[in-house]
């Protein structure tokens, strides 16, 4: 049984006006489907919760535990990287290998993403939240205090990685669910600097601790990280209003499947595409800095640092302005001119001059990851509110798949000094997602 909070008295009942007509000057590809999915998630979410408890405070507590448990589950995922040297020193493992133990929680997440949303559509996002970090949380504490063998170890880590996924959709819909569209950019703006936060737990807490207790002990950190946020989740979330039940049945409502039309697909191939320049950045950088730069790798690593804390503060510009504007996917789109031209003004830099490639670098860190938030987002509010779980799911699905697949291929392009050509390479990904991205089926 979900725990929802109570349908507040001031805006209305919380349908709103999904049942009118539907009909737009969109693209024509379902986008006026989508556009009333798109006011009907605000209308629910404004005057189902915002009346009562979605008021004040709660709801910032709300986005408190969804960012925590966002964090807790970053730290781990991205966490574990960190680890390789120790865990090469423990078991003498070649880098390869390393790397593929590095790579299982990223497996368990990429297979059930979409599962998990569809769980959180269904069972409601405490259940699933709290579910999710508790076995992810426990299988890590497996991990870390049974000296499993190697094998063992990734088939723990590809499960744990499968359970925190629970935390994507469901940490993004709870957070949608209770804030309404005029604040929501900046609200999962604000969900959106847990990657960086996880990541800067990870990078000064787990090296550190391997050092003294191994990479195994190293690991009880994300783990009990996971089990308090789950404790946390499951004790002061409180789920948003559900879609109402179809007829004396106790189904919710379902929408007829966004996914039908080409909306939401052109969003997730968008965000897609947009995760190349990002991943060609956050991959490439320390090694370019180093090999092309002559930096040593700890003034490296500072500097990429403080790029992390500036692309956070990206993410909650791009939601402000995306509430401003009335809009997700006209910021997006035009995100996608500036990491293009940025990702070009970063190849002549590297064919001329040091200073230009290296400002351009603090351009591109900041601006291609600015987006990520506006897609999810988008996604979500497109897809309506029965549907928004599994149309997060799909859309980190989406951005993974990116994720893993650029830094290999993008390898192949740079070689050993090849970086320009790279960046060039990584400039005609944006561009294509401003034509792809759906712009004119967005409706509020």
């Amino acid at each position: 049984m979900t725990r929802t909070g109570p349908r507040g008295d001031g805006d209305g009942d919380g349908r709103g006006d999904g049942h009118s007509d539907g009909h737009s000057d969109g693209d024509g590809d379902g986008g006026g489907h989508a556009a009333v999915r798109s006011r009907d998630v605000a209308v629910e979410s404004a005057g189902g919760g915002l009346g009562g408890r979605g008021s004040g405070w709660f709801r910032w507590r709300i986005l408190a535990l969804g960012l925590s448990a966002q964090t807790a589950s970053c730290a781990f995922l991205f966490g574990i990287p960190f680890l390789v040297p120790a865990m090469q020193r423990a078991e003498n493992l070649t880098l390869s290998q390393a790397g593929t133990v590095v790579v299982a929680p990223s497996i368990g997440l990429l297979l059930t993403l979409i599962l998990w949303g569809a769980a959180a559509d269904r069972y409601g996002e405490r259940l699933v939240m709290a579910l999710g970090l508790g076995a992810s949380g426990l299988l890590l504490l497996v991990a870390g205090l049974t000296g499993p063998s190697l094998s063992a170890l990734f088939a723990l880590l590809v499960a744990a990685g499968a359970c925190t996924a629970s935390v994507n959709a469901a940490s993004g819909r709870v957070v949608m669910g209770w804030f309404s569209a005029a604040e929501r950019g900046v609200a999962m703006g604000i969900r959106q600097t847990a990657q960086p936060l996880g990541v800067g737990v990870a990078a000064l807490a787990l090296p550190l601790l391997a050092e003294h207790a191994g990479y195994r002990g190293a690991m009880l950190l994300p783990a009990v990280l996971a089990l308090a946020v789950a404790v946390l989740v499951a004790w002061f979330v409180v789920d948003p209003p559900r879609p109402e039940p179809d007829g004396d049945g106790d189904r919710p409502h379902r929408d007829r499947s966004p996914y039908r039309g080409a909306t939401l697909w052109r969003v997730h191939g968008s965000s897609a595409l947009l995760v190349v320049p990002q991943f060609a950045v956050s991959a490439f950088a320390p090694v370019y800095l180093v090999t092309m730069h002559d930096w040593s790798a700890l003034a490296a690593g500072a500097f990429l640092a403080v790029l992390q804390g500036l692309g956070a503060l990206g993410r909650l510009a791009a939601g402000y302005w995306s509430d401003r504007v009335r809009s997700r996917l006209r910021p997006m789109r035009t995100l996608a001119v500036a990491s293009a031209l940025v990702m070009l003004l970063l190849a002549g830099g590297d064919a001329t001059w040091s200073w230009l490639a290296v400002g351009a670098l603090i351009l591109a860190a900041v601006i291609t990851v600015s987006d990520n938030g506006l897609g999810f987002t988008a996604s979500a509010e497109l897809a309506g509110l029965s549907w928004a779980g599994r149309a997060m799911g799909v859309q980190n699905t989406t951005q993974n798949l990116a994720a893993v697949l650029t830094p290999p291929l993008l390898g192949l392009v740079i070689g050993d000094t090849r970086y320009a050509l790279a960046f060039c390479v990584a400039a005609i990904f944006p561009v294509l997602a401003v034509w792809l991205t759906p712009v004119r089926s967005e409706r509020w």
